[in-house]
């Protein structure tokens, strides 16, 4: 039921930011998002989607009006013998949802183990890890447009996908609230995908030469636990930063001066490591004031207590100044800054 009122939302961000919004309240249905959207209209307060708060950095109190998706459930929408679509909720957590999936032998989600989150952002940010990205198992997206209170359906096509972007992104941000992503996973014929990062070796380590759909989840997960911060005992909202995707021609005078530098290939353009260029200018491992560089990941900025979303904001441009004066390369923020 849509009740406003003032919240903290500390426990509704990853970074563990205390911030205050005027007016929030949780929403898990139609008619919960259409009083929303009434109530934003006659107040002039805008209205702002909060999902698992594991890509925002909070900067400062908010007048807006927060609504918190709780759209919840797992459903078959369809299913043959050797796939299943499955029609997830947005509220539904992200790591949850793949461990569901792994558990029932549905095969497609297992690389994006452990991504904090809920399954609302994942098409928002076309979530990737360890050579997957969400778009090559997503069907349909349904979507709540928050202008006019109706439901559309995109289909993935109409999604527009792009790495870590969206049409929900970068054409109508703000505009649609997910309701559900729908999902085609396979049931037979797993095709396992082990060879980026460091798999095969995490595999070859646990003893595994014919890994499961589980083992390889169980696999990244040891990976992401070994390199990332856990958001309940360091605030974090994952990677803070984009991979560049860059001409080969700046590809190539980057080589030049740094053949070390990691380089993956992206259509006619080379992604590079923003990891590794961070690293480069001094910064991981560095703590500023209340907040850092993680130790063991230049892309991930922490909170190691009281830290103001304004600190973390300031450490990032400090970040994209040093990349940009060292190597000459534009990095972007992954997360939305409020």
């Amino acid at each position: 039921m849509f009740s406003p009122q003032g919240q903290s939302l500390i426990n509704y961000n990853t970074f563990g930011i205390d911030v205050h919004a005027d007016s929030f309240s949780t929403v898990s249905n139609l008619a919960d998002v259409q009083a929303a959207m009434a109530f934003s209209n006659e107040s002039g307060k805008k209205l702002r989607v909060l999902g698992g708060g594991s890509n925002i950095l909070l900067t400062k109190n908010l007048k807006d009006l927060i609504i918190h998706n709780a759209f919840m459930g797992i459903e078959t929408v369809s299913e043959t013998d050797e796939n299943i679509t499955l029609k997830i909720g947005a509220g539904e957590n992200w790591h949850h949802t793949v461990l569901h999936c792994v558990g029932c032998g549905y095969a497609g989600l297992e690389n994006l183990s452990l991504i904090p989150g809920n399954v609302g952002a994942s098409p928002i940010q076309n979530i990737g890890a360890y050579g997957v990205e969400v778009k090559d198992r997503i069907t349909e997206v349904e979507t709540i447009d928050l202008q006019t209170g109706e439901v559309n359906v995109f289909a993935n096509e109409e999604c527009k996908f792009a790495y870590r972007d969206s049409i929900f992104k970068s054409v109508f941000p703000g505009r649609y609230m997910v309701k559900s992503v729908s999902f085609r996973l396979d049931k037979t014929n797993h095709k396992l995908l082990t060879h980026y990062g460091s798999i095969a070796e995490e595999l070859q380590a646990m003893g595994i030469e014919n890994p499961t759909i589980k083992d390889l989840s169980n696999a990244v997960i040891a990976i992401r636990q070994s390199k990332l911060p856990d958001p309940k005992k360091l605030g974090n909202s994952g990677s803070f930063f984009k991979n560049p995707i860059v001409s080969s021609e700046t590809a190539k005078t980057l080589l030049t001066s740094f053949p070390e530098a990691p380089n993956y290939p992206a259509g006619n353009h080379v992604k590079l490591a923003a990891g590794w260029l961070i690293e480069q200018c001094g910064w991981k491992g560095k703590v500023v004031g209340h907040c850092g560089v993680h130790a063991k990941q230049a892309l991930v900025l922490v909170n190691y207590g009281g830290a103001t979303g304004q600190e973390i904001y300031d450490l990032s441009t400090d970040v994209l100044a040093s990349v940009k004066a060292k190597f000459g390369i534009d990095l972007e923020r992954e997360v939305n800054v409020w």
